[in-house]
This record gives C-alpha cells, structure tokens and sequence, in this order.
C-alpha cells in the first residue's frame, strides 16, 4: 500500500474509533407511548346547555421519544400525532395538511458533572438545555407539562442549569417570534393559534387578516363586542395564549426533612390595539372582521413571585403539611394594574394502604362591587389546573375560570395495593366564589358555585400497560352560570363525566 493511501486511510480509522468510543460510553433510549382515551362528556369543562345532547369519542396520543445520552451532552426529541378517531377520513389528501407535530427537541449541554471524572469540577452539576422543551417544577401548579391533555404543553427555551452542595437552581429564558421572513420587520408577536379562515360580520368565510386575533359573537361571526369564550384575548394559562417573552428564576433546598422552594417569574405580553378590517366591497352593508391587532411598540409585563413549602410533622413521615403562596403584579395581559395572589394549604396522613388529603386553595379574584380598577384575577400560569381544582376542569382551564376567583376546599383519599399494581381514590371539592359577583338584576350571587366528586381507578397490565377509569359528579347552584357566563336558566346544573384510557409505553434501552 502506497503512503498516499495511507494519508486517507489513517483518519478515517481514528473517526472509527472515535465513533466507536462515542457508542461505548453513551446510551440510546426509545420510548414509543401510544394512549387512547374514550370520553363521555355531560357538562365537562362548563354546564351543558339544555338544547344540547351529551358528546362521546375517542381521542389518542402516538408519541415517539428518542433520548441520547452521554457524558458531554444529553439529546432528547419527542414526536407525537394528536387526533381523534375519524377525526380524517380513511383517506386524506394533501390538503389535509400536516398530521404530525414536534412535542420536545432539546439538548443538555453537561459543562460540570463531579461524578465523572472526565470534568474538572467546581460545583456538582452545570448544564445549559436548549430547544423545545416541558417546564415541570414541584407539583405542576405554575409550572407543569399538562400531561393531561394529549398534546400537553411545552416551551421553547433556554434553561441554565445549577446543582451544588444541595442546592438546585434553574434560571430560564424565552422569547416568541411568528415568522423569520425578510419582509417583516420589528418583533410584533400575534400570541393565539389563530385559524386561516373566519367568518365576517355578515356570516361569510374570509381570510383572517394578518396580525390580527378576531372578536367573535356567540355564533361564531366576527363583532365589534365579541364573546370572552370566543377568540377574545385567551387567557395565559389555558386558551393557546403565548408570551411575547418569558424569564423565571427557580430554588429549592432541602434542609433536613424539610423542602423549600422559591420561584420568580416575569412575563410579557405584546400591546394591542381594536382593528377592523373590510371584507367586501359592497357599500351599503360591506362586512368586517373585528379584532386585536398586535403591531403596537412595546409589551405588558407581570411578575409572579413565591414559595412552596412540604414538611414531615411526624419521624415516619406519615403525617405531613404543604403550603404556598404566590403574589401576582405589574400589568395583565391587556395592560391593567395587576394585584393578586393564589394560596394553597394541605394536611396529608398515611395509614396502612390508605392516603388521606385535606387541603384548602384559594385563588384571587375581582370584586363586582368595587370600584377599583386594578385586576385582582390570579392566573395560574402555565401549570396543570387538571391537577387540583377538579378533573371535570371547570377552572383556570380553557373554559374560563370565574371573574370572582375561587375559594376551593377539598377531601381526597386514596387505596393503593400492596403490590402497586392497582390504585383508587375520591376526591371531593366544595367550590365557592372568592368575591362576589352579580347577578341581572345587580345582586350579589350565592357564592356556593357547586360540588365535584371524582372518582379514579387505575390498573397495571404489566409493566408498560396502565388502564385507568374515572367518573365525576357535578352538582352545581344557579352561580355557577353566572360564574361561565351563561345565561341563566339555560343549562343542566347536573353534570357527568366519564372516560377509560389505555396507556402503552415501552421503554427500549441500548448501551
């Protein structure tokens, strides 16, 4: 063999090695999930209409999660397709459109790591994670993947990530942009998924205009007042609002049995101004699109700031107590002083195969006889509401949740089997107006909003298949309308909801 054929063959047996020195000391994780969930809903979410009937499908999650891990870098991506069964025809066309979205791609840059001694380490962990990613802290209350829900939530971000001496701090940033194009110019931001098409005030489909997210009336048609419900300005955490920009800062310490976390996040939200555009050119009665147009200089900024505290109250850690509390300020969304503030308060106590919760939150609200003019409504954020006030998601979700806030006391207990392989529990709530609200004729409603029993049970398979079944209960009072701004008279006060849900996810692991 001649030198210059060794001159080419020389690197590439040292990329060989390397590659196969990469594959050695790294390891590849698989995790397809495949969850059907079959619903029966009578009232989930908000009271169901007299004139209307009860709704049943079946909604599945595919998802496909590749994790590559090593000691420099971890690299996740997670690929789902999100439907419900004949949702598309046996046969769809091109102009269906794309099926598949982008749940999570990530990497975790490693800068730091004392338990490998490949680093030179100053401090035991410090890593950057960049890219599409969830945002999961404590109990999913204000920061939370929405798991849920089958498209659940995620963030596109930069996260620095600390860990030292028991300390773990996480510091993080985002900001949203709509398009990359050369012929736009500036960083207005449209935050809602608005469709392609609407319909004008005269009841036509017309293009939306760009910029713009639409105020539509209880029909669905384009109008100068709109409907909250329909394609207002949606609420952050649960109607597909997005921030212009977001920064958070997150610690927790453990001291003892005792955890401590802290939490300051900043939001900003871009200004608007009420547009209308004409969508015909007849002269006499031309039709128009209503709506928000977000091409104003400058942002709305809130800041959310508190803590979380869990502690044991006995040595065997059966008895234990969790609290919170968040302050809200700044301005909301559409630019309003902003003074508010959530609470939570829990004593958990386990007995044998027994778990009993009881526990009060309250979330702040707007009171319909005061004359202020600053917004007292806590918003959640970007947590799991289907997690604490109800499965039936009457709250904070993307139905609405009540102009007076909330007061929700509640009572949960739950069995698991010796050996984990099937778990059941009831939870009760007791929801009630945390101010007043009025009613037609001016008057202070009942602030009992209703009661909502759900009840769960969840059964292992093996170990990658879950069934769970719930059923839930809502009995609600006449201030529950008022509380959705329904008008009164014309809904069920009783609701009913049901599901069963498979859940499949395997986990294949190469080294």
């Amino acid at each position: 063999m001649n030198k210059k054929a060794k001159g080419f063959m020389m690197p590439g047996f040292v990329l060989l090695l390397l590659a196969m020195d990469l594959l050695t000391h790294a390891q590849l994780t698989l995790s397809p999930q495949l969850r059907t969930r079959t619903e029966y809903r009578n009232g989930t979410g908000t009271l169901r209409p007299t004139t209307n009937d009860p709704s049943f499908f079946t909604s599945q999650r595919s998802r496909l999660t590749f994790n590559y891990k090593m000691n420099r870098v971890i690299l996740q991506t997670s690929v789902q397709d999100i439907r419900v069964w004949g949702q598309d025809a046996s046969t769809i066309s091109n102009a269906d459109g794309a099926k598949l979205g982008l749940h999570e791609t990530w990497a975790e840059i490693i800068l730091s790591n004392k338990k490998d001694t490949s680093f030179k380490s100053s401090v035991d962990y410090f890593a950057v994670k960049i890219g599409r990613q969830e945002l999961l802290y404590d109990d999913s209350r204000l920061l939370g993947n929405l798991d849920w829900l089958q498209q659940a939530r995620r963030h596109d971000a930069v996260v620095f990530k600390l860990q030292n001496k028991g300390w773990q701090t996480d510091l993080g940033f985002a900001f949203n942009q709509n398009t990359d194009g050369f012929n736009y110019n500036g960083t207005y931001y449209t935050p809602a998924n608005v469709p392609l098409y609407v319909k004008d005030s005269k009841g036509f489909l017309v293009v939306t205009p760009t910029g713009m997210v639409p105020l539509m009336n209880g029909a669905g048609v384009s109008s100068k007042t709109g409907n909250p419900s329909l394609m207002n300005p949606p609420s952050t955490n649960g109607m597909n609002q997005a921030y212009k920009a977001m920064q958070y800062l997150y610690v927790t310490k453990t001291f003892k049995q005792t955890r401590l976390t802290g939490l300051i996040l900043a939001d900003q939200f871009g200004k608007y101004k009420l547009d209308s555009v004409q969508t015909s050119n007849v002269s006499s009665d031309p039709g128009y699109v209503y709506g928000r147009r977000f091409n104003q200089k400058g942002v709305n900024g809130r800041v959310t700031a508190g803590i979380l505290v869990s502690t044991p109250l006995n040595k065997t850690r059966s008895f234990s107590l969790t609290g919170g509390f968040y302050y809200q300020a700044g301005k909301d969304k559409d630019g309003i002083d902003l003074n508010a503030y959530t609470s939570t308060l829990a004593i958990g106590l386990t007995k044998g195969k027994l778990y009993y919760l009881l526990g009060w939150d309250y979330v702040s609200g707007n009171d319909a006889f005061s004359a202020s003019a600053t917004n007292h409504r806590f918003d959640p954020l970007y947590g799991t509401p289907h997690k604490f006030w109800g499965t039936m998601d009457y709250f904070y979700v993307a139905t609405g949740s009540p102009a007076g806030g909330l007061s929700d006391p509640y009572f949960k207990v739950k069995y698991g089997s010796a050996n984990k392989r099937f778990s059941t529990g009831l939870d009760y709530h007791y929801f009630m107006l945390a101010k007043n609200m009025k009613d037609v004729n001016g008057n202070a409603v009942d602030k009992y909003l209703g009661s909502e029993f759900d009840l769960l049970a969840m059964y292992s398979l093996n170990k990658f298949t879950t069934v769970e079944w719930g059923f839930s209960l809502m009995t609600a009072s006449k201030s529950m309308e008022y509380a959705k701004a329904i008008t009164p008279g014309t809904s069920k006060l009783t609701a009913t909801w049901s599901y069963l849900m498979i859940n499949i996810r395997p986990e294949f692991l190469f080294k």
